[in-house]
C-alpha cells in the first residue's frame, strides 16, 4: 500500500510560517533601512509631505499608519521618528490616536503569529512541567494585568520582546490588547508632542532628542504610573502573609 504522508509536519510549517516571515522581514529592514529611517528624510521630505497631507487627509491617516503598523510588526528602526513624524503631521491629537492605534495594531500583530506559530504548544509544556520557568509563568499569569501594563509604561523591556513574551506564556489576547492600548499612551504623548514642534526644529537645523524619555521629568512620572499599576500585586502580597 502506498504510505500516505504525514500531515502534522506542514501543519507546523504552516503555523510557524507567519512569525518566520516577521523575523526575515525584520533582519531584511534592519539591513536595508538602518540609515533610512531617520530625522534627514523627514528634513528633506517635510514640504512634501505636509502638500499630500493638505490635498490628501485621510490618505495620509491611512499610509502612516499602514507605515507605522508595518515598522512595529517587522519591528523596523524608525518606531520613534514615526511617533515624532505622526505629531509632526497631524498634531498632539489626533496623531497620538493613529500613533497608539497603529502600534497597537502592529504589536497585535506580532503577538498573534508567535502565538499561532509556538505559544500554545509552548505554554501548555511550561503549564506541564515544573522548575523556576513555571513558576514564574504562574507568576506572571497571576498578576497578567499588571505585569503587563508595567512592562509598557517603563521603556525598559524592548517593544518587540514585549509582544513575543506575552504570546509565549500564553496570555489571553483581549489582556494583551487592552493592555498595550492603554500602557502606550504616556510614551506616544511624549514623543507625539516632540513632533508637534519640529517645525521649528528642523529650521534651527536641529534634531530632536530621542532620549527625552529618559529625562528625569519625564521618565519618573512614568515610573509613577508604573509602580500605581503594580500596587494590586503588592497588595495581593501583603494578604497573603497576613496571617
Amino acid at each position: 500500500m502506498e504510505r500516505i504522508p504525514d500531515p502534522a509536519p506542514r501543519r507546523a510549517v504552516l503555523r510557524r510560517l507567519p512569525i518566520i516571515l516577521i523575523a526575515l522581514g525584520a533582519l531584511t529592514g534592519a539591513v536595508l533601512l538602518r540609515d533610512h529611517l531617520d530625522f534627514g528624510v523627514l528634513r528633506t521630505h517635510q514640504e512634501a509631505l505636509i502638500a499630500v497631507r493638505d490635498a490628501h487627509y485621510l490618505l495620509t491617516v491611512l499610509g502612516f499608519m499602514l507605515a507605522y503598523v508595518v515598522i512595529v510588526g517587522l519591528s523596523l528602526p524608525g518606531a520613534a521618528v514615526s511617533t515624532v513624524t505622526g505629531g509632526f503631521l497631524f498634531g498632539v491629537f489626533p496623531g497620538v490616536v493613529y500613533t497608539v492605534l497603529a502600534a497597537t495594531l502592529g504589536a497585535v500583530a506580532v503577538f498573534l503569529a508567535a502565538r499561532v506559530g509556538f505559544g500554545d504548544r509552548l505554554a501548555a509544556r511550561i503549564a506541564d512541567g515544573q522548575g523556576r520557568v513555571t513558576r514564574l509563568t504562574a507568576a506572571l499569569r497571576e498578576n497578567e494585568w499588571e505585569v503587563l501594563l508595567v512592562m509598557r509604561l517603563v521603556p525598559v523591556v524592548p517593544f518587540f520582546v514585549g509582544n513575543l513574551v506575552p504570546a509565549m506564556i500564553g496570555v489571553r489576547t483581549h489582556r494583551f490588547v487592552l493592555t498595550t492600548l492603554i500602557g502606550i499612551i504616556p510614551g506616544g504623548l511624549v514623543y507625539t508632542s516632540l513632533g508637534n514642534g519640529l517645525g521649528e526644529v528642523i529650521a534651527r537645523g536641529e534634531q530632536p532628542d530621542l532620549g527625552i524619555i529618559f529625562e528625569p521629568h519625564v521618565l519618573l512620572p512614568l515610573l509613577g504610573l508604573a509602580a500605581l499599576a503594580a500596587l494590586p500585586i503588592l497588595i495581593r502580597a501583603m494578604r497573603r502573609r497576613v496571617p
